[in-house]
């Protein structure tokens, strides 16, 4: 595929934006907006590696964005350093056609790593979108919590999320005028999906079934739980669940064939406990919202649960955002079957945590970090252009 250098109006910031999985559209689609709204001084491009491909499309249609080029590095059975070889070399050709002023990346996938690094090999200059993430284990989450760290690195300006990201910035040497407390953009694209968006009929269909249950709403994918924890997890859920007729789980199946492989180990044939295809985005914000109970490894899910009010069991022995823990929200099980079954047998008989998560105050913002990105983009650009005068 041939390049062609795109000449650019010398009034016009051009603001190139990477992602390739569902997490990073659904965090950069407020801020994709944003930036769009600006277009009298800037010109967004927008550019897929396809990391995920099936995952991916349906988020880019369901919230209208245009991608401008994509690198299609999807293979089977990739490897991050195969992901991490390919997007760093196809976007390589596409920083010298578009000549961008700055690139921005978000969160902590093996996309990110590599456009961050391949904008520091060109010299241009790299914005981090959720900055500040740490769980102090650089084996946990594996890759991400190392590509979170070396992103920090490469980067000119970081978008941190709470005040405790901001904190663990400047205390790894982070200058205080590169860091913008933002919120999470995930908190905007959530309430935009609320209040634009209705449930689709077979979804509907499916929860008016349920009406009368109390529902819990799984999600299970990470790289850690493949194996013998995720079994550990999905049993516990399965002897929960045939304890209790007032019970009801979904199940949104990852389409990773390690997680299709225990999924039909544990739950084939089991009463009570439906398995379904991965939703589109506002289908399955609406089934979080009728949820009893969200049980998920997900990071994504640990913001959207306190915007949504609900409770939380992580799936995993370490978290990145401690604030959903702080303010009550989320609950840690660890890699332990024998300990959730505890915590959701706590969570049936003791109401009291549901009583505390309703009454919390989002830590992760208020739904405008879209628009508070974009203003910090337009000061460092400005701020830029003036120190190379």
């Amino acid at each position: 595929m041939e390049i062609i250098s795109i000449p650019k109006r010398s009034d016009t910031k051009t603001i190139l934006t990477l992602f390739g999985t569902r997490p990073e559209i659904i965090k950069l689609a407020p801020v994709i907006w944003a930036i769009e709204r600006h277009s009298d001084k800037w010109r967004s491009v927008t550019v897929s590696s396809s990391q995920h491909t099936g995952l991916l499309r349906p988020f880019i249609r369901e919230f209208g964005i245009n991608i401008d080029h994509d690198l299609g590095v999807m293979t089977p059975g990739q490897t991050p350093n195969a992901v991490l070889a390919r997007v760093v070399e196809a976007i390589e050709p596409l920083l010298f056609a578009e000549r961008p002023d700055l690139v921005l990346v978000q969160g902590d996938t093996t996309t990110a790593i590599a456009g961050a690094l391949a904008a520091f090999y060109a010299r241009i200059p790299v914005a981090h979108v959720e900055a500040g993430l740490r769980t102090g284990d650089r084996y946990s989450p594996f890759p991400e919590e190392m590509n979170r760290r070396l992103i920090t690195q490469l980067a000119d300006l970081h978008f941190a999320a709470t005040d405790k990201n901001v904190g663990i910035l400047l205390a790894e040497g982070v200058q205080k005028k590169c860091i913008e407390l933002t919120g999470n953009p995930v908190v905007d694209t959530l309430k935009h999906i609320l209040a634009h968006s209705s449930i689709s009929t077979p979804l509907s269909k499916l929860l008016d079934s349920l009406w009368d249950k109390k529902l819990i709403v799984l999600t299970t994918h990470r790289r850690e739980n493949f194996g013998q924890v995720m079994s550990s997890h999905l049993r516990a859920l399965r002897r929960f669940v045939e304890r209790h007729e007032e019970i009801e789980l979904i199940f949104s199946v990852h389409p990773n064939p390690s997680v299709r492989a225990v999924v039909d180990a544990e739950f084939t044939g089991v009463g009570r406990i439906h398995c379904i295809e991965p939703l589109e985005y506002a289908d399955f914000i609406h089934l979080l919202s009728r949820a009893w109970l969200i049980v998920s490894d997900s990071g994504g899910i640990q913001e959207e649960a306190p915007s949504l009010g609900k409770p939380l069991l992580i799936l995993r022995d370490t978290t990145e955002r401690p604030e959903v823990l702080e303010c009550g929200v989320g609950k840690l099980v660890g890699h332990s079957g024998e300990h959730l079954e505890k915590l959701l047998e706590e969570s049936l008989i003791d109401s009291t945590w549901f009583d505390v998560v309703n009454a919390v105050e989002n830590p992760f913002g208020k739904g405008d970090a879209g628009d508070r990105i974009a203003s910090a983009i337009e000061k460092f650009l400005e701020a830029r252009e003036e120190a190379l005068l």
